[in-house]
């Protein structure tokens, strides 16, 4: 058994290779949300609160589970994304305005994202770090329009193994386990405008709008990139499997997002806060504050995972912006299709891109806006998790495959959890 194991024989290649397929839109989805914007928003929680915003990454892992799970079963069943189902069952404003707040919100993110990038970059070999993030927003578009589907998603899983940075950084410190634990298993909570908002910034990062988008429009694009596949409504034999297939993926991707920004915010706890450095802004600030407290290698690896997760995350950002628009206004939509057989959809990843990186080159500094963001992407994740929730209780939807009384419970506790985070942030500003 050892031998096979060790040796690579057949056998253990070809376990490796069943539980690498069942992973992709559920791991790929749960690597993007960890992108430099959600990096800033972990270091900031960090590093202002010490341990005691563990416990929101494990609180939110099941609800992120649940609610990932909702969409992706939306889109294998009905063999749809959720703004073509949005805009055939419900108002034309309601797809209209939530996708025009995705646009905006997911452009910010890019410029926030590609900016974080050429600052990481000019951390470790110098130079201009504005050209450095025009540099990789430039190819993270190339790659998305002149590369198909099946063969980008390879790229996208290998990307994904960059997040381990932020694990390895870790077991560089001296890191007190036991109240690591205490801070993870006992909530602390303050009843101030600061901590409520911070709380609903790493809510709205862990349980954001465009990995819904993104993750239903990939479970469609992996069922029109197999000829034998077809939508659950359609080939109902096929549900058993792909239902386990999507629980298992997402189950992973999420627990590895969840992993990945714990990580991040016991990093810059026991480093940046321990030391008094509570007022961090960038991906790449909380960078430059690890190299004199952390260390050299702490430092490189924790820019290098700024650049490979900002790699893996724009194009999520303005794929999941461009299924959003090309689903609410019936457009020719994919990324296996090729751009002249959807020139909207790839038109709208051209823009949000570009004008994400011109944003950098201009006074608006997308960065102080990145906060605002994730709180943003936060309040306008109710009413969107709010009508999932409905559509996926919808026989007109999803045929005899409505969701059962589980998800059920962990969808709508995932919106409540989110609905009364805003409400207490709006109540505490208020007063």
């Amino acid at each position: 058994m050892f031998q096979t194991y060790f040796t690579g024989t057949a056998p253990a290649r070809a376990v490796a290779s069943s539980w690498l397929k069942k992973l992709g839109p559920g791991l790929i989805t749960g690597a993007a949300d960890d992108d430099p914007s959600g990096i800033a928003t972990y270091s900031q929680a960090g590093a202002q609160f010490g341990l005691h915003m563990l416990w929101t990454i494990l609180f939110t892992y099941p609800l992120m589970v649940g609610i990932q799970v909702v969409s992706a079963q939306i889109g294998r069943v009905s063999g749809k994304g959720l703004a073509g189902n949005i805009r055939e069952h419900f108002p034309a404003w309601l797809v209209r305005t939530v996708v025009a707040l995705l646009l905006v919100a997911n452009t910010i993110n890019i410029a926030a994202d590609v900016s974080a990038m050429g600052e990481a970059a000019s951390l470790i070999v110098g130079g201009s770090s504005r050209w450095y993030a025009a540099v990789f927003g430039v190819i993270s578009l190339l790659l998305q329009v002149f590369i198909p589907y099946t063969r980008y998603v390879r790229f996208l899983k290998w990307l994904t193994l960059a997040l381990l940075a932020y694990v390895a950084a870790v077991f560089t410190l001296n890191v007190p386990w036991l109240q690591v634990a205490r801070a993870t298993f006992i909530p602390h909570l303050e009843w101030s405008p600061v901590y409520i908002t911070t709380i609903v910034a790493v809510f709205g990062t862990t349980i954001s709008p465009y990995l819904f988008f993104w993750q239903a429009s990939q479970e469609v694009e992996e069922l029109e990139a197999c000829p034998k596949s077809h939508a659950l409504r359609e080939a109902p034999e096929q549900a058993r499997a792909h239902f386990h297939r999507i629980k298992v993926d997402t189950a992973i991707g999420m627990g590895f997002s969840n992993l990945v920004a714990f990580f991040i915010i016991l990093t810059t706890a026991v480093t940046l806060h321990l030391h008094g450095i509570t007022a961090i802004e960038t991906s790449a600030q909380a960078a430059a504050a690890l190299r004199p407290l952390a260390g050299e290698f702490a430092f490189i690896l924790f820019s290098a995972g700024i650049i490979g997760t900002g790699m893996l995350a724009v194009p999520v950002l303005a794929g999941s912006a461009a299924y959003a628009v090309a689903g609410a206004m019936a457009w020719e939509k994919g990324l296996e299709k090729t751009a002249s057989q959807a020139r909207g959809f790839y038109g709208i990843i051209a823009v949000s891109t570009i004008v994400g990186i011109v944003l950098g080159f201009t006074p608006i500094d997308p960065i102080k806006a990145l906060y605002w963001s994730a709180v943003i992407n936060g309040v306008i994740s109710v009413p969107i998790m709010v009508v999932m929730m409905v559509m996926a209780g919808r026989s007109a939807i999803m045929g005899p495959f409505v969701i059962g009384r589980r998800l059920r419970l962990l969808g709508w506790g995932a919106t409540a959890a989110m609905a009364m985070a805003v409400l207490a942030m709006f109540v505490t500003m208020a007063v």
